[in-house]
């Protein structure tokens, strides 16, 4: 899980001017003019482009921005050096028009000798030899890959600090030079940063189009010389302007082993889906009974299950409104991991993030990690009612072992599945200039830690998490292991346990605030390892758990039970639930507001006190929903269109970044920073969500849960329940209330 959009620490900037009369020095020119008529009106229009200069602008700029020195003085020079790049194609190609080994060099500043050039240098050579001819013959494949290249972005002082060029037009060149030989086009992103007092994540960058046979060590080198040239500055050696890992030819590597592998494995899901769907459809037109094991693998089965909506209160032991809760939460996580891609996407508008931070709408973003307390709140409670009915029919029994295998069984095979195709095919899923630069993780490490994953100890044992949003499923499963315990004191002693909870709670909650204090861990300034410590920790993130065991305990005792408040008492817990979950999300909004950073004892005691408030304010929302005072909540939080999405949710969790991963790596263009564009986006990538999610449901989660239901020896009898329920398609396996109260993850955040 990444932390969800922190405030950030400085100030909002005051503004200076670059006055329209202030018209800009144009660089020196070094195209040849064109002759329109013989070259066409597609090349014209090319090379017209390409020739396009500065102008006359005004502008905004952050008096401490990163991109001037401190002063207007300073803050126009670095804009004036910088606007000379914006025809930094033509520049290249006009200054390398006679290109010779000497000019890729590797050793630019001649403290060692000269190397003796290698094949790759040669084929290099040749290459851009070519190039630079057909450049000066204006054929089309040449003025193409100049075309494609970036220019110095428009807006720079408003934030848009990135040109992406043409990726698809680079990539898509081929020209044949020989029958055995072609020149491809090589895409990067080169990063300029002209001077140091320039923060590197606010270095310009800029797409560049070269022979594919050239080595991003050659772009740099030619690069470096021709700022220099240009610009009349001295570059720092130590900091790369073209890098391989920034650099995409047409090429692709072939499947490797896992590659494959994971193709067999979903071809052969797909198979027994489809044989199970198609048998499904052929028995029940005879209106015969379908085998049990045909039935675990039906897409026709699974789906009636899935698609079957229940009416609120047919049920006593179904509480309705964990429905709603469920899916808003995940939403609630979907859209601030959507902001998080949008913030750090190619923004034309990044001066405006400092705004959005600042406004009332943006702390339910920056503070959406509220969403995991929920998920634990949620785990807690759902565990408790449904253990202490059973251990009530088996008079205090409880088989531990069933219990850890079945939820292992229930949540492993899925996240197997996403182990192996974030890693697989996700790399394989699509293309463009950002691709594979934003994602949450790199997966490639899952090659070493996909083991800790699978036994659920990831948030300890590695810094380097296979996915990182999996660290919920570690918590969760860990402080499912030690619930048995728990379950059995509550059985036994009742509310001499339930308060001796209440004390383990409370000690816990000071471990945390301890931790931040004694040791200055923040989450606010991203202390080092305070993910680790404080926000994937185990003992830091029970309190929300234990408070869903102590309210589950309290409904449980209390089922069947009429509850009968006044007006003003249902006023008053509405109100403080309200205050409760409202102080959560705006406790720290002045210090939002005025971009400081709180003292790390204030954040400690924020941090502490809100992992108890924020589960608190939720246990009033579910008992009013339960015992008819919800209102226009309960109606919306209850109603069984949730159903099937909450049913999906646990798939959707685990495979939703693979969505905006892609979504994201396949921008071509930059983008405009807004709530309203955010949202649109939003929708999309949860729609396509769901959808991948109801694959895996129908071709994994779904068949796997009803194997193990076959496999395993039933935990509970079946209780009897409405004729409303009754469905001959009931799911495979024992429990009637799994859809609803399974023992389940209830949602990871």
């Amino acid at each position: 899980m990444i932390t969800l959009l922190k405030p950030f620490s400085y100030r909002t900037p005051d503004l200076v001017y670059i006055r329209s009369s202030e018209v800009l020095p144009q660089p020196k020119r070094y195209y040849q003019p064109i002759n329109m008529v013989t070259t066409g009106p597609i090349v014209s229009l090319l090379v017209l482009s390409l020739a396009l200069t500065s102008a006359s602008i005004r502008v905004e700029l952050p008096k401490n921005s990163s991109l001037g020195v401190g002063n207007p003085e300073s803050q126009s020079q670095s804009y004036h050096t910088i606007s000379r790049l914006r025809r930094l194609a033509v520049e290249f190609f006009a200054q390398y028009q006679n290109i010779t080994m000497s000019d890729l060099a590797q050793d630019l500043y001649g403290d060692k000798e000269m190397r003796l050039p290698t094949t790759d240098d040669l084929r290099c050579l040749a290459e851009l030899q070519t190039l630079a001819k057909d450049v000066s013959n204006r054929k089309l494949w040449a003025l193409r890959m100049i075309d494609s290249w970036g220019t110095f972005p428009s807006g720079i002082l408003y934030g848009n600090l990135i040109d992406l060029g043409n990726f698809d037009e680079c990539l898509g060149i081929d020209h044949a030079v020989t029958s055995t030989h072609n020149i491809q086009g090589k895409y990067c992103l080169s990063k300029l940063q002209l001077a140091p007092s320039i923060s590197t994540y606010l270095a310009l960058k800029t797409a560049v189009c070269f022979p594919a046979s050239c080595s991003a060590a050659h772009m740099d080198t030619m690069l470096r010389r021709l700022l220099q040239s240009l610009l009349g500055i001295e570059l720092n050696p130590e900091v790369t302007l073209v890098s391989e890992s920034s650099c995409k030819t047409a090429d692709r590597e072939p499947y490797d082993a896992l590659t494959i592998f994971t193709i067999v494995v979903l071809s052969i899901l797909c198979v027994l889906m489809v044989l199970a769907t198609v048998c499904d459809y052929l028995v029940c037109q005879d209106d015969q009974p379908l085998n049990k094991w045909i039935k675990a693998f039906s897409a026709r089965a699974n789906c009636r299950v899935l698609f079957r909506l229940v009416e609120p209160r047919s049920n006593p032991n179904v509480i309705d409104c964990l429905h709603g809760i469920r899916v808003l939460s995940f939403m609630w996580v979907v859209y601030g991991h959507i902001y998080l891609v949008s913030m750090f996407g190619p923004n034309m508008n990044f001066v405006k993030l400092d705004t959005w931070r600042r406004s009332p709408y943006s702390m339910l973003l920056q503070h959406a990690a509220y969403s995991v307390d929920t998920f634990f709140f949620l785990s807690g409670l759902l565990m408790v009612v449904i253990a202490l009915r059973a251990m009530e029919r088996t008079k205090g029994k409880l088989n531990v072992s069933l219990m850890y295998l079945h939820r292992y069984l229930r949540l492993t095979p899925v996240l197997a599945l996403a182990i192996i195709v974030y890693m697989s095919i996700l790399p394989r899923m699509g293309d463009g200039p950002l691709y594979g630069k934003v994602n949450f993780d790199d997966y490639t490490r899952c090659k070493d830690t996909w083991y800790w994953t699978l036994l659920y100890v990831q948030n300890y044992a590695t810094d380097d998490i296979c996915l990182s949003h999996s660290w919920y499923l570690g918590v969760d499963m860990q402080l499912y292991i030690i619930a048995p315990v728990l379950l059995i004191c509550l059985y036994k002693w009742g509310k001499k346990a339930a308060a001796g909870i209440l004390v383990a709670m409370l000690l816990l909650a000071a471990c945390l605030f301890s931790i931040m204090v004694i040791g200055n861990v923040s989450l606010i300034v991203s202390s080092q390892g305070a993910m680790r410590k404080i926000y994937f920790s185990t003992h830091t993130r029970a309190s929300p758990y234990l408070i869903g065991i102590l309210f589950g305990y309290f409904l449980h005792v209390n089922r069947g039970k009429s509850f009968k408040l006044s007006p003003i008492a249902v006023v008053l817990g509405w109100l403080t639930s309200l205050a409760l979950l409202f102080s959560c999300l705006y406790a720290v909004y002045g210090y939002a507001l005025d971009a400081e950073v709180p003292p790390i004892l204030e954040e400690a005691f924020y941090l502490t006190f809100t992992r108890i408030a924020w589960p608190l304010g939720l246990c009033w929302v579910v008992f009013a929903c339960m015992h008819g005072y919800g209102g226009l909540a309960n109606s919306f939080l209850s109603s069984p269109l949730w159903q099937p999405l909450s049913k999906l949710s646990y798939s959707a969790y685990i495979f939703h970044m693979f969505m905006e991963s892609l979504n994201a790596g396949i921008t071509r263009t930059n983008t405009y920073f807004s709530d309203y564009q955010v949202m649109l986006r939003f929708w999309g990538d949860f729609g396509f969500t769901m959808l991948l999610a109801f694959a895996v449901y129908i071709l994994i989660e779904a068949p796997f849960g009803n194997l193990e239901g076959l496999l395993l020896p039933a935990k509970k009898p079946c209780p009897p329940r409405p004729a409303v329920e009754e469905s001959k398609e009931a799911p495979v396996g024992c429990s009637h209330s799994a859809p609803t109260l399974e023992i389940k993850s209830p949602l990871p955040a």
